[in-house]
């Protein structure tokens, strides 16, 4: 590596679906990488981990940054909100302005920030607003930023392909309004890390804002119909005159697994045309040629095909109604536990209810969580349609179906929390205790910790459904394991 190159590199955001790829890719290019993030231990089950270091931090509460950035050549900043909160805008401006300070106090050569499409003073939606802001507080204080300006981000897990997949593939007449006629340049996920990685390489790139986008544009009517063109199916649109924002965010939250409140920022996005001028991109990284949208989707759908999906938008995705939790054993705390010896071993148990959710479902009364996930849904939850990343691999830190995988202990122990709307908080744990070479025990526990009256009387009414469920779960787990193992 070249003398003058970065060598110590910071990059914040690796728990989300950028910067979860970034991270590797940099790892193997030979840079020192550092990751900052708020739950380092969601980073504690992926591959590539042991080979960072790992700071814990918020970029809102400027907390740990001076740690994370002492002592670096660069730094990405990969930190944004996608969800429609209140007051987004302030909490992204503070970040940035907390992250600028600290950067430029830490002697960092470089800050390389991914942002949003758009032409500065034109039509832009609040979100894609902030974006451009948040560029600006971050050369605020001296220190070069490259801010890279991309259209939307094509690839297996990124919340707008998943919006336009989940569309196109449920509905055979797709609702067309006025906003889908807007142009946009949609880039593939591999063109956009080759871009933030080269940065590095490129001390030219410093102090620019440079857009990147595909090799095309198209209207997003067009985007739902290449998609269908490209799985072979056949899908006519609805026109339609007029459209309110809040009637089809709620409909995205019901067909697809993307909840509203990241359904209304993608929607509002599209009342403006957010093509990119690809020149200055191109001049500056001749070696990078974008593919097309049509590629891009091949790309991305071959990599759902195989299982093969790195990270997802649900990674990084903690709804306000479900923040991380520490289990304390105290009053208040109820647990309901079904206990069951097996005949096969803790490992076999184990790949049995490690398998859960996803495309296999429940193993017992699937009709009953899908019940309950509709209730969520209808009162604007996430229900269970995140699925899982993959089918037989399960990492600390990411989405399964409602649930967000807490804690794992390989071949031993499982912990989700739930993270649908309820008034208190939940959890489900699974446990092989292991009792020779060819047994061990099953102890499925389910959690919560109500939340005044409502919750209590939410537990109590439930629990006969629950005992039913969580009974019919456990001797489910018990027949696939033994029949697994002999």
């Amino acid at each position: 590596m070249p003398a003058t190159e970065p060598r110590t590199i910071l990059v914040t955001g690796a728990t989300g679906y950028i910067g979860g790829r970034l991270a590797p890719r940099l790892i193997a290019a030979g840079y020192r990488v550092r990751c900052l993030a708020r739950g380092p231990e969601r980073l504690a089950g992926l591959p590539w981990a042991s080979a960072a270091e790992i700071f814990k931090g918020d970029v809102y509460k400027d907390e740990g940054l001076a740690a994370a950035l002492a002592g670096t050549d660069a730094a990405y900043y990969l930190v944004h909100s996608m969800a429609d909160e209140p007051g987004f805008a302030a909490m992204e401006a503070a970040s940035a302005e907390n992250f600028a300070r600290a950067a430029a106090a830490a002697g960092c050569k470089r800050i390389i920030y991914l942002g949003g499409p758009g032409k500065d003073g034109s039509c832009l939606s609040p979100h894609l607003s902030s974006r451009h802001r948040v560029g600006a507080i971050l050369g605020s204080t001296g220190v070069p930023v490259t801010e890279l300006r991309a259209g939307m981000i094509v690839g297996s897990g990124s919340v707008s392909f998943e919006m336009i997949r989940y569309l196109v593939e449920r509905l055979p007449l797709i609702p067309a309004c006025s906003c889908l006629n807007t142009l946009s340049q949609p880039l593939a996920v591999r063109d956009v890390l080759s871009y933030l990685a080269l940065c590095l390489k490129k001390p030219e790139t410093a102090g620019r804002v440079i857009e990147i986008g595909g090799s095309s544009s198209h209207r997003y009517r067009d985007l739902l119909r290449i998609y269908a063109e490209v799985r072979g199916l056949r899908r006519r649109f609805l026109e339609l005159r007029s459209w309110n924002l809040n009637i089809c965010s709620a409909g995205i939250g019901l067909l697809t697994p993307v909840p509203r409140v990241f359904a209304r920022p993608l929607l509002e996005s599209l009342s403006c045309d957010v093509s990119c001028d690809i020149s200055e991109a191109a001049r500056l990284f001749p070696e990078v040629r974008p593919l097309d949208y049509a590629t891009a989707v091949k790309y991305a759908l071959v990599r759902l095909s195989e299982n093969a999906v790195e990270t997802s938008w649900t990674a990084a995705y903690t709804p306000s109604y479900a923040k991380a939790y520490t289990f304390e054993d105290r009053e208040g705390m109820i647990s309901h536990a079904h206990v069951l010896d097996i005949g096969a071993p803790a490992a076999a148990v184990f790949r049995v209810f490690s398998g859960i959710g996803g495309r296999r479902g429940w193993f017992y009364g699937q009709w009953l969580w899908w019940l309950k996930a509709l209730q969520d849904r209808l009162v604007g939850g996430i229900g269970m349609r995140r699925g899982r990343r993959h089918p037989d691999e399960i990492r600390q830190g990411e989405a399964l179906d409602s649930w967000r995988v807490e804690r794992v202990m390989e071949d031993r122990l499982m912990l989700l929390r739930a993270e649908m709307r309820l008034p208190g908080k939940g959890w489900l744990q699974f446990e092989a205790v292991p009792r020779g070479e060819a047994a061990c025990t099953l102890r499925l526990t389910a959690y919560f910790e109500p939340h005044g009256l409502s919750g209590s009387v939410y537990w109590y009414g439930l629990y006969p459904a629950h005992a039913f469920m969580f009974r019919g779960l456990a001797l489910e787990i018990k027949r696939r394991a033994e029949a697994a193992f002999n």
